[in-house]
């Protein structure tokens, strides 16, 4: 795809357009002509982002058109006629479809280039219900950070279904969650579990391998990354029985 500045962005409209393949039955397009059928929709929901307070000052309209048109893109690639054609409405099914997957590789650009994680809201919801009282909700609140954290696209081709979820998510800036995060591990783990999860996560570093986090805390043997996935459960259960659940609260 063509890249557009801001000063070409009317020209990107007009290229549209004039591509846009004659109206058939949808199981008739061909890949192509199928995503750029859809390219009006992607340019819509790029153009809202645009406005959002998340986006301003980060990304552009034709950097927000890319990233929306990759997703579409990977959705087409995804579809299952089989069960499109079962569909009371195609079209709709098709928009509703392509529109999630949109809005998902926009919101992940936005989020990498931004800084942030998101917590699914139906999560926070689940830690907020019982006001703290229960662990459950310690446990979830960690094993949500961290699986954000872990989730986090190295590149521009990789999956997050966590960047799927609707609007409603909330984001949290990554280096002050890893300050937090780290200040909590000071407190209640030993060194290697520290090292384990600090180095997994790249809390202040680069995500290293089991293989390499073993040489680092000098584990030696063939099962030795087995061992560091061990230190890992055991530093993150060790961080759900001890932190009270007000400091979780504070954060949520």
């Amino acid at each position: 795809m063509k890249k557009y500045n801001v000063k070409n962005y009317i020209r990107y409209k007009e290229d549209v357009k004039a591509c846009m393949p004659d109206d058939k039955p949808y199981d008739q397009y061909t890949r192509k002509e199928l995503i750029i059928k859809f390219l009006p929709l992607v340019e819509n929901i790029a153009r809202k982002f645009s406005t959002t307070q998340q986006a301003s000052g980060v990304m552009s309209i034709n950097d927000l058109i890319q990233e929306g048109s990759a997703g579409l893109t990977k959705a087409v690639d995804r579809l299952d006629w089989e069960v499109l054609n079962e569909s009371e409405d195609i079209e709709k099914t098709l928009k509703s479809f392509f529109s999630k997957r949109v809005k998902g590789g926009i919101r992940r650009a936005i989020d990498k280039n931004r800084g942030d994680i998101r917590i699914p809201e139906h999560k926070l919801n689940e830690i907020r219900k019982d006001n703290g009282k229960d662990k459950k909700m310690v446990a979830m609140f960690f094993n949500s950070i961290f699986l954000s954290i872990d989730a986090q696209p190295l590149n521009n081709d990789e999956e997050n279904m966590m960047y799927q979820i609707p609007d409603k998510s909330e984001p949290y800036n990554i280096q002050l969650m890893n300050v937090y995060l780290k200040s909590l591990m000071e407190k209640h783990l030993d060194y290697n579990e520290y090292e384990a999860l600090r180095l997994s996560y790249g809390l202040d570093c680069n995500k290293h391998s089991a293989v390499e986090i073993a040489e680092h805390l000098k584990i030696n043997g063939v099962s030795s990354y087995v061992r560091v996935s061990e230190l890992k459960k055991q530093a993150v259960q060790k961080l759900i029985d001890n932190v009270d659940h007000s400091q979780v609260l504070d954060v949520v």
